[in-house]
């Protein structure tokens, strides 16, 4: 090989790309799923295969002071509080603080979510919003939102939210006949 072939070989791998993050989740303080989702299907592809990497990962981070390690070829940041502890993952050529600033958002959101009082307990009777929250700050692996405020206006269910499971097809419609409304509007 030349070296312009390995020198281009080398950047066609770093290129930039939206697709920063592989994954985020919330584990318990026994290292058990509540809430978990993998954006990448080249990574962790099946369930078996995400509950070792997230048991491994909780083994590793739970009693250090750290807030970043490399495992399995991927870059994990985390954070813990009480009984809980968030994790976000990229590739390992990922930008660490690009990575830090979503695991910051999903925390400052749930914060907020919860009302400061960041608990499995609390965080389990809330999980709709939580996981709004989630589909808010990255999809797909995509980075849609990091900040707090701006992805809790748009997560918060309003106390006269009715859920979704629980409307009626004609209340949905007219649900999205108002929404179709206003974008228009706008």
């Amino acid at each position: 090989m030349t070296p312009l072939s390995v020198r281009s070989n080398f950047f066609q791998a770093t290129e930039p790309t939206l697709y920063i993050v592989k994954g985020m989740c919330i584990l318990d303080s026994d290292g058990n799923r509540i809430l978990a989702k993998y954006y990448d299907k080249d990574v962790l592809t099946t369930a078996k295969e995400q509950k070792a990497f997230e048991k491994n990962l909780f083994n590793k981070t739970h009693r250090a002071n750290a807030e970043i390690i490399m495992l399995e070829g991927l870059t994990c940041v985390y954070k813990s509080n009480v009984d809980l502890f968030f994790y976000v993952m990229g590739s390992s050529h990922e930008n660490e603080l690009i990575l830090q600033s979503v695991l910051n958002a999903l925390y400052e959101s749930v914060s907020i979510l919860l009302r400061r009082n960041v608990e499995k307990r609390v965080l389990l009777e809330n999980l709709d919003a939580v996981m709004l929250a989630f589909d808010e700050i990255c999809d797909g692996g995509v980075i849609l939102d990091s900040d707090p405020g701006s992805v809790v206006a748009r997560a918060a269910l309003r106390p006269d939210d009715v859920p979704l499971a629980e409307q009626t097809v004609a209340q949905v419609l007219q649900s999205a006949k108002e929404q179709l409304k206003w974008s228009l509007l706008k």
